[in-house]
């Protein structure tokens, strides 16, 4: 992560009327000085200021330790006068996107943590029910001329009813009226049905889609309403 360390200057003042504990010829200035870090997500002012005395002409800092103490009074002076700074934490524009993304993380997690699941249509909750004896739905069939084919051969919608329940194993028998097209189920027949059935087993049952497929393997029969 990006971090960096600088320091800003609050202030430089001439000292000339005090003695320079190093080279008593040479002019003195007072720096005063901020700390500021830096990150990519926020930017941080020290609240406290520090002096440094440096020779003026040899452009060096003169250490604290030979500061006499009316270099002492006139540092802190200045530092008693120096401005507060006009922040000590802020936010970068990543840094503020952070904290947004932050927020609706913990947002999202307390309202998925409250809310009620939305009620299932009667529709749905209708086709979840497993398959008892007298159900009706409205789907299609594909047939095929030998297990394992591809290609159907036969196909047709409409609607089938459930004659027999053995376990896992359901006996269907297809409405006398099948489309080899598509049309609405209100339009189609689903009160006359052929007498023989055809016996499969559920491949696939979620929702709205309740799957089968005949037991020699040669119908496959896909449910999608019930009536």
């Amino acid at each position: 992560m990006f971090f960096s360390i600088s320091r800003l200057e609050e202030g430089a003042f001439h000292a000339n009327e005090l003695q320079n504990p190093q080279n008593k010829e040479n002019p003195m200035v007072l720096g005063i000085y901020r700390t500021q870090s830096r990150t990519a997500f926020f930017t941080v002012r020290s609240k406290k200021v520090v002096a440094e005395f440096w020779d003026d002409v040899t452009r060096k800092k003169i250490p604290t330790k030979l500061w006499s103490p009316e270099m002492k009074a006139f540092a802190q002076q200045k530092i008693n006068s120096t401005p507060k700074p006009s922040f000590i934490f802020k936010f970068t524009i990543v840094g503020w996107l952070f904290v947004a993304a932050i927020v609706c993380f913990f947002g999202y997690l307390v309202y998925d943590s409250i809310k009620t699941d939305a009620p299932k249509p009667a529709t749905y909750i209708s086709m979840e029910q497993a398959p008892q004896v007298g159900d009706i739905y409205f789907g299609r069939y594909e047939a095929f001329k030998q297990a394992g084919d591809r290609i159907a051969s036969n196909l047709g919608f409409g609607w089938f009813k459930i004659i027999n329940v053995r376990g896992d194993v359901y006996t269907l028998v297809k409405s006398t009226e099948i489309s080899i097209s598509y049309k609405p189920k209100e339009q189609m027949n689903n009160t006359s049905f052929e007498t023989t059935g055809t016996t499969a087993t559920i491949t696939e049952h979620a929702g709205y889609m309740l799957n089968l497929k005949a037991e020699d393997g040669k119908m496959e029969i896909y449910l999608t309403d019930k009536k």
